[in-house]
Parts: structure tokens; C-alpha cells; sequence
């Protein structure tokens, strides 16, 4: 028994030795078209005007390509947007982490929990991370994942890690992005938030994939 686990160990290990090697083979691609910029400035009647950080938040990201939208209906209702997009070159994922970076804020997280959302181009529903942050008498609704290989949604760290080494292996290319849309209120306001935020989300889930980066 001990050698069958031994020759199976061995086995896997020289598989993954030879992955590795053919990996680095191949070479990094780069990208050379963002295309997330193409993004509609309307979705769903909402409008949007582009937004930007201080240049030392875009620093500390270190993305190949941010967007940071506003969309507002003619209700009002406004939806904001950030998408951070890292190429394979600089490993496909964020640092970005909302439940560490919205404490860090001042917010403090009620609730955080999965949601599944049924856009057109999922119709066996896509699972999202959904939090609700409170800081005084503001509240932040907020639905988050990472997205990668144009369509592939992924709500974990872990999700994101076996994408990343299945598009490695199969295409030569593990990009991905970050996706956030939140909608801000107070609380008299959370029910309508939540049902915006969902909306939008279920729309951009929709569009997103139209306007995936290129990498050469």
C-alpha cells in the first residue's frame, strides 16, 4: 500500500513538473487591448460618468486597466462601478479584499452572504458575494466577484486560484478581473438598494463579457 501511494505521489509530481515546464515554455502574454473602458456609458436607463481615485490608490492596486463609473437612473438612483482587471503578467487577481478593506474604511459589515443572480447569459443562476457595511447612519450595499476567461464568475480566492491554473495549462492565459457595484443609502433605504444593486449587477453580467481584454 505504502508503494502504491509512494508511485502515486511520484507520478503526480513529475505531471506537475512537466506543466511547469511547458508553461515557461511558452512564454507571458501581454495585453494589448483593455477593452473595459468600451464598457456601455447606459445600462439598463442608468447613466454614467466616469469617476477616478488619487493616483495613490491606483498605485496600491497595481491593475492593468480600473473603471470607476457612477450610473444614475432618471429616479436618482445611483449605482457605482469598479472593475480592476490584472493580466496574466501580473498574476490575474487583486489584492483588493472588501472584507478587510471596508473595516479598514470605517465600515463594519452586517451581513455577508452568497446570492445567486439569473442574468440572460446565466440561466442556471451565477453565485456573487453580497455585503451590507454600516458606517453611522450610511449604508453600503455591494455585490462582488472576480471574473475570469471572459465568462467564468467565480466568488472565492480558492475559485479563483483553480481558474487561474486551469487557463495557465489550456490557453496560456490566467487574467481576471475584479468586479464591484454598489449602491449607497440609508437605511429607510436598504430594500430599494438591495433591488438596484441586483438589477445592475444581473445587467453588467449581461454586457461584461462583450468587452473582455485581449492578450497576445
Amino acid at each position: 500500500m505504502r508503494n502504491r501511494e509512494f508511485t502515486i505521489a511520484l507520478i503526480m509530481l513529475l505531471i506537475a513538473n512537466i506543466v511547469a515546464f511547458m508553461i515557461t515554455r511558452r512564454g507571458e502574454p501581454v495585453v494589448v487591448a483593455t477593452n473595459l473602458e468600451k464598457l456601455p456609458m447606459v445600462i439598463l436607463g442608468f447613466k454614467a460618468t466616469n469617476d477616478s481615485f488619487p493616483k495613490s490608490v491606483y498605485k496600491e492596486l497595481n491593475a492593468d486597466c480600473n473603471i470607476y463609473r457612477h450610473y444614475v437612473n432618471p429616479d436618482g438612483r445611483r449605482v457605482d462601478l469598479y472593475i480592476g482587471y490584472y493580466g496574466t503578467a501580473k498574476g490575474g487577481r487583486t489584492p483588493h479584499n472588501p472584507y478587510a478593506c471596508l473595516p479598514a474604511e470605517g465600515w463594519g459589515i452586517q451581513k455577508a452572504h452568497k446570492v445567486v443572480l439569473y442574468p440572460s447569459n446565466y440561466p442556471d443562476g451565477v453565485a456573487v458575494n453580497y455585503i451590507q457595511a454600516q458606517m453611522g447612519e450610511s449604508y453600503e450595499t455591494v455585490l462582488h466577484w472576480y471574473q475570469s476567461d471572459r465568462n467564468k464568475v467565480l466568488r472565492t480566492g480558492l475559485e479563483q486560484n483553480v481558474q487561474r491554473f486551469m487557463g495557465r495549462v489550456l490557453r496560456n492565459r490566467n487574467d481576471g478581473a475584479f468586479v464591484r457595484v454598489s449602491v449607497s443609502s440609508n437605511k429607510s433605504g436598504l430594500v430599494k438598494a438591495d433591488d438596484t444593486v441586483r438589477i445592475f449587477a444581473k445587467a453588467l453580467l449581461d454586457v461584461l463579457p462583450q468587452y473582455w481584454p485581449t492578450e497576445q
